[in-house]
């Protein structure tokens, strides 16, 4: 066979190839990208694709689907029809009077259940903590008085030296027969330091205790890689627990970068106590069933005990978010609380990208006379994220949107916001997509005016700490700024 041609010409044979391929994906993009994507979403992967044709196919077959595996999803399923079933069965004198709250709070409750929330229930107590080290220090104790479980659950987990007394506490409960169940993020393990240092103590203390979202091919374990179970919560004999931003590691997460640059994480974590904790319970519960494929029937026997005990008057419900919830019901829970302020809104997001429907709700806000702040970092630790929260500020500015920013050298990590004098939303979920979208959450819906108060105090610190933006400061942005802020706004739509 003669191939003299085929030499001859290979170099517009190579180059014919190419742009057919070349062709034949973006025209498939067409068909592929869009499909059951927000617009926003598919316009950004198609640019990307349509600029860079094969490395934008590669990262869209990467991180291109939100998709969990399907046994995972058939996992989730079933565990979220049990805990419906027992909520149902066993909470009605513990849910909150539909008479004890207003109309649109009522609204925003009923569109949370219908998404996969827990209900509102009656009864309860919280208190808040932005004390990094007394938090932890709050953990240990309740650790220390457990009699027959502590289940825990974060993002990031490291046994070091600001957390050594929460896993003595771990290690003491385990030595007096206490059942000690551990859950931490695989991929957030591996990239934090003190991963060996971990998995070594939680092991030798006797822990049962497992990854969340593992991605390891060779084991068969494997979903989008950036697809994490973002929650931290903890839950002591069903009776008290704990929930909101804080990661169970030292305030500079150990890395060398953040110790260079003094970065010290501010967090809020609230202590509740009551029949909310049964939320939180129904939460770890099917995460461990996702993990270990292990049913646990502590929430059916906590029922009688936590009937009995109803030790505040505040109103909470629990609202578990992600790939394996509809709808991204945190956002849809959000937006309908914030249609409801008639006075004000005062948010906290470490990472504040919005996706329209949060932008609208703030403008019409503005607009009807509601008075809006939002309290964010002025230094970021993640620079994508950072200039694509930035790329928000103009309009925000203009919409009438006070922004206070956190002075260095610390991050504010807390992630809540209230409406009005009664409600409030505490949790792990910030106000991004990522957290709306692709990230496993936990947030507590509060009704209450005391609650609301103390969160308010905690506002006025991170007040007395910022320094306010002002549209004229912000209008004088150099332009390598400003196009950092908008290629950054482009990227946090790829997902």
């Amino acid at each position: 066979m003669d191939l003299s041609w085929l030499q001859v010409n290979w170099p517009y044979v190579w180059t014919l190839s190419f742009l057919i391929i070349d062709n034949v994906i973006r025209i498939v993009a067409l068909f592929v990208v869009p499909r059951n994507r927000r617009p926003t979403a598919g316009m950004a992967w198609l640019m990307a694709i349509f600029l860079l044709p094969v490395p934008g196919l590669l990262l869209f077959l990467i991180i291109g689907s939100k998709r969990l595996p399907r046994k995972r999803e058939q996992k989730q399923e079933a565990i979220n029809h049990f805990v419906a079933q027992v909520a149902e069965r066993e909470r009605s004198t513990l849910v909150t009077p539909v008479e004890r709250l207003s109309t649109g709070l009522d609204n925003a409750v009923k569109l949370g259940r219908s998404l996969g929330a827990q209900p509102m229930l009656r009864g309860n107590s919280a208190s808040i903590s932005i004390d990094y080290a007394g938090s932890f220090a709050q953990m240990a104790d309740a650790i220390r008085a457990a009699r027959e479980y502590v289940h825990i659950e974060f993002y990031i987990l490291v046994h070091d030296d600001s957390t050594d007394d929460v896993f003595a506490a771990m290690r003491e409960a385990a030595a007096r027969g206490v059942q000690v169940r551990v859950l931490l993020d695989h991929v957030s393990a591996v990239r934090n330091p003190g991963a060996k240092r971990t998995a070594r103590s939680l092991t030798e203390m006797g822990a049962d205790w497992a990854y969340m979202l593992p991605v390891r091919p060779w084991r068969g374990e494997y979903q989008r890689p950036d697809l994490r179970n973002h929650r931290k919560l903890i839950v002591v004999d069903g009776l008290v627990g704990f929930m909101g931003s804080q990661n169970l590691v030292d305030s500079s997460y150990n890395k060398p970068s953040n110790r260079r640059r003094g970065l010290h994480w501010k967090d809020l974590m609230v202590r509740v106590e009551g029949p909310i904790v049964l939320g939180l319970e129904a939460v770890f519960q099917g995460d461990w069933y996702l993990e270990t494929g292990e049913y646990l029937s502590h929430l059916s026997e906590a029922e009688a005990e936590v009937e009995a005990e109803r030790p505040g008057e505040l109103d909470c419900q629990i609202v578990p978010s992600g790939p394996g919830y509809a709808g991204e019901n945190n956002l849809q829970v959000f937006v309908a609380l914030l249609y409801t302020a008639q006075r004000r809104i005062s948010i906290t997001s470490p990472y504040f990208v919005p996706d329209g429907s949060i932008m609208n709700a703030l403008r019409a806000a503005t607009a009807r006379g509601v008075e809006v702040e939002l309290f964010v970092s002025e230094t970021g630790d993640q620079a994508v994220v950072y200039h694509a929260q930035r790329s928000y500020y103009e309009e925000l500015l203009r919409a009438g949107v006070r922004i206070w920013m956190f002075r260095p050298p610390y991050i504010l990590h807390s992630k809540h916001f209230t409406v009005d004098d009664e409600v409030a939303v505490v949790g792990s979920s910030n106000m991004d997509q990522r957290s709306f979208g692709l990230n496993m959450e936990i947030s507590m819906v509060v009704h209450g005016r005391e609650f609301i108060e103390d969160l308010d105090e905690v506002s006025d610190y991170y007040r007395e700490n910022s320094r306010e933006l002002t549209l004229e400061e912000w209008l004088k942005q150099p332009l390598r700024s400003q196009l950092l802020d908008g290629l950054a706004r482009l990227t946090s739509a790829l997902q």
